[in-house]
């Protein structure tokens, strides 16, 4: 009895350590954000090659009631829930609505995402992130970018258990925001495909943060674009 009830809170403790990132601004849960998979469980995705690395929606096909308007240049609040409790690097990717589409339709597939931020460790002593224990995270959604639709992708990686392949641990979302103001003139050289941007056994995914520390860290993906 005693070694079922440890665990069972071995069990709940792993549960409430992960999070999803489910709203943006001040907004309600899975207002503008595809409500995901894990949206009860919390837990994360670990196949790099499966489909919920895309978005990891709930209900593929099926998008958020609505559409936050933001205006290019500023920054936009992604918001974790309850808070991002693992180390690991904090990405972000946008993708554009084609035309005769809606953010609330398109499904994000193909050679369509472009990063548009990464952050990285500090190194020494140890690896520390400047996301972890965060409750939110501010992208700068670019000032260059052509006004329309797009969906906004946040990406954060646990590498607590990423010492072999799988183990690391991906926390997604993708939300739809409707871009004003922009000059128009973004143009992205490395687009990538969700799945297909990464494999496991990338440098950055497959890790070991604990011993030996690392010297380096070289985030997965492309680098971020600039205008």
């Amino acid at each position: 009895m005693k070694l079922s009830v440890a665990i069972a809170l071995l069990a709940s403790a792993a549960a409430e350590a992960h999070y999803t990132f489910p709203s943006v601004a001040n907004s309600a849960d899975w207002q503008y954000v595809r409500t995901t998979a894990n949206f009860q469980s919390n837990g994360p995705v670990t196949n790099v090659q499966s489909e919920d690395i895309r978005c990891y929606q709930r209900n593929p096909g099926t998008g958020a009631p609505g559409v936050l308007n933001v205006t290019a240049g500023t920054g936009l609040a992604y918001n974790a829930k309850a808070s991002i409790s693992h180390p690991g690097p904090m990405a972000f990717y946008i993708a554009k609505v084609p035309a005769g589409e809606s953010a609330a339709t398109f499904d994000g597939k193909g050679k369509v995402w472009s990063k548009i931020y990464q952050d990285h460790p500090t190194l020494g002593g140890s690896m520390t992130w400047p996301s972890q224990g965060a409750k939110s995270v501010t992208v700068q959604i670019p000032k260059c970018l052509q006004n329309g639709e797009y969906l906004l992708r946040a990406e954060h990686i646990g590498l607590h258990s990423a010492g072999s392949s799988g183990g690391a641990q991906f926390y997604i979302s993708c939300a739809q925001i409707s871009v004003s103001g922009g000059t128009g003139t973004y143009s992205p050289k490395n687009l990538v495909s969700f799945p297909g941007a990464y494999t496991a056994t990338d440098p950055g995914i497959m890790i070991n943060i604990y011993y030996p520390i690392p010297k380096s860290y070289t985030a997965p993906g492309p680098d971020p674009e600039t205008c």
